[in-house]
């Protein structure tokens, strides 16, 4: 595979039987900036790699998820890592299982059919994948037995694998600014109004400035109000990260909205953004409506 700065790619085979939590694994890895392919048919694994190694684009760190829905994948993995060593690469195997009654509770209540379970009981059709799966299940990297965990769970552990037990994964948290009258963004997870800030749109030496300013921050954050809402704000953001954080989000977007997106929400992001800084998740300011407002 095309090298970039003699960094070396990562691979990772996401494998096991199906409702182990492969599907969850798949999305950890893409959160972690893995490029992942799902569900790939065998027939176009070659020319995967073909178009990989030609592309001019680096990946560093690939994902495939591949089990008992591509119908030749039981008979044929062997065939897939061979390809895969030809080509020089050596995938670290990733295997998800899970006790079998704890399947079919899955099954049951998702309602969705299992790749082998057209023909036979459920049971059966578990029984028959563990068994076709077995040698690849002892040539993996790493086991996971999601049978008495659940998905926040899941998530951590794939990050403490990824990244190993002493380093933490990354936390992006996001401060962003934004206007009302130009819509909600769509990715806030959180959204404070600063609209009942006084509003410095209607003080002429500071309308044609935005909320970077000094002259904007101060007329802005001496307000007796928004003293007030800051150490409010401060003290919510900084009890909920540390849940977030804990829950497994590798993303969290907070945003402050004014009404043209240019003043008052500008200042008090920046604000938070001095406030929040620190060494337990990665910071970054955004300022959307800042051009508009």
């Amino acid at each position: 595979m095309k090298k970039s700065s003699g960094q070396r790619p990562r691979w990772i085979l996401v494998t096991g039987l199906s409702g182990a939590g492969k599907t969850t694994a798949l999305k950890v890895l893409e959160d972690e900036g893995y490029f992942s392919i799902d569900n790939l048919p065998l027939g176009l694994l070659p020319s995967l790699l073909g178009m990989l190694k030609k592309s001019r684009r680096h990946f560093p760190k690939v994902v495939l998820g591949m089990d008992a829905r591509e119908k030749n994948f039981l008979d044929s993995y062997p065939e897939v890592l061979n390809a895969l060593r030809e080509a020089g690469i050596r995938p670290e195997i990733l295997f998800f299982e899970c006790q079998p009654a704890v399947l079919i509770r899955r099954y049951s209540e998702s309602r969705r059919p299992h790749p082998l379970g057209r023909r036979s009981s459920l049971a059966k059709a578990i029984a028959e994948e563990q068994r076709r799966l077995a040698p690849l299940r002892d040539k993996a990297t790493k086991i996971f037995d999601t049978t008495e965990v659940n998905i926040h769970s899941l998530k951590s552990m794939l990050r403490r694998y990824l990244h190993g037990s002493a380093k933490k994964p990354k936390f992006e948290v996001h401060l962003l600014s934004f206007g009302f009258k130009n819509g909600l963004p769509a990715e806030a997870d959180l959204v404070f109004d600063v609209r009942f800030f006084q509003n410095p749109f209607f003080v002429p030496q500071l309308k044609g400035l935005d909320g970077r300013s000094r002259p904007v921050q101060k007329f802005v954050l001496e307000q007796k109000i928004a003293k007030t809402f800051l150490a409010q704000v401060l003290k919510l953001l900084k009890f909920l990260l540390p849940l977030y954080q804990k829950e497994g989000k590798s993303q969290l977007t907070i945003a402050v909205g004014c009404t043209g997106g240019r003043h008052r929400s500008v200042a008090v992001v920046e604000a938070l953004g001095k406030k929040l800084r620190g060494p337990r998740w990665e910071l970054q300011t955004l300022h959307r409506d800042i051009a508009q407002g």
